[in-house]
């Protein structure tokens, strides 16, 4: 997957932003699932990657007002 830049997401619409936030939180536990079975991942960056996807979109949601609590 490649990571998405700032101004891809800001581009998004809510809806757009929130199932990608959905699918990226499954990726990661996915992802650290496989990891936490004992096997090894291909690109072991790719977590780190998910990671800081999910915090630039969290990002432009609180800056657009679209999260109504602290829970994701």
């Amino acid at each position: 997957m490649a990571t998405l830049k700032m101004r891809e997401i800001r581009y998004m619409t809510a809806v757009q932003r929130k199932n990608q936030l959905k699918r990226l939180h499954k990726d990661l536990a996915h992802l650290r699932a496989g990891i936490s079975t004992g096997g090894s991942l291909e690109k072991p960056s790719q977590v780190k990657q998910v990671k800081k996807t999910i915090a630039r979109i969290l990002t432009v949601m609180k800056e657009n007002g679209e999260l109504e609590s602290n829970n994701t």
